[in-house]
């Protein structure tokens, strides 16, 4: 039972002068669908094993362990700024999206988004894994 479902990601408040954009893959990148200075979207599709009990993330967007997948989204020379005095990626956890928010999404188009702040405390583009990451279900 293998579904493809939509994944929004904003980074709000970005630093500004910073590139952020979704690693797919080992080595591509996916730009913003929209960015401002107040905030920066990306809108991508995950595919997703539901014949077992956990959903099972796949695709070229999922990183990581099939009991650990997640999606980097990348910044400065991470996300090619070659003279960028940053080099980071924030590790988004896949793994909190239940198998219902899935099967809504699934059932009404829906997209399965989450926020994170763009901005970490050392004043430098959010890195590592992001702690308290919440994924809802919303409309079109």
């Amino acid at each position: 039972m293998k579904h493809e479902v939509q994944i929004r990601i904003v980074v709000v408040a970005p630093l500004a002068g910073v590139s952020m954009l979704v690693q797919e893959g080992k080595d591509k990148l996916l730009p913003p669908t929209r960015s401002s200075d107040d905030a920066i979207y990306f809108e991508f599709p995950i595919n997703v094993d539901l014949s077992s009990r956990s959903p099972n993330f796949l695709g070229k967007f999922a990183q990581g362990p099939k009991d650990a997948r997640f999606v980097y989204v990348n910044s400065g020379t991470y996300a090619g700024e070659h003279h960028s005095c940053w080099g980071r990626r924030a590790k988004l956890s896949l793994m909190t999206i239940t198998r219902d928010q899935i099967e809504q999404a699934i059932t009404d188009g829906s997209v399965i988004e989450t926020r994170f702040p763009g901005v970490g405390r050392d004043g430098g583009p959010t890195c590592a894994s992001v702690k308290g990451l919440v994924w809802k279900v919303v409309k079109r």
